[in-house]
């Protein structure tokens, strides 16, 4: 999903992201988190850029291919 310069960041649904659905979330201005409307997760901006990057982690060798498991 393309994201314009102007506000926040928008931040993929880290829950929904690792069942392969590409989510952005959304921002509470009164309650400084993040949340889902597809499913239940809330979070801080930490706790969402922490679970992204455990899945940047998990997902770093999709474009590579093995060719051997020795």
């Amino acid at each position: 999903m393309s994201q314009g310069r102007k506000g926040r960041m928008n931040y993929r649904c880290p829950a929904c992201f690792m069942r392969e659905i590409d989510m952005d979330m959304f921002y509470d201005k009164e309650k400084d988190e993040y949340y889902c409307i597809r499913c239940p997760f809330v979070g801080s901006e930490e706790e969402v850029l922490r679970l992204n990057e455990m899945a940047r982690f998990r997902y770093k060798m999709i474009s590579t291919r093995i060719r051997s498991f020795d």
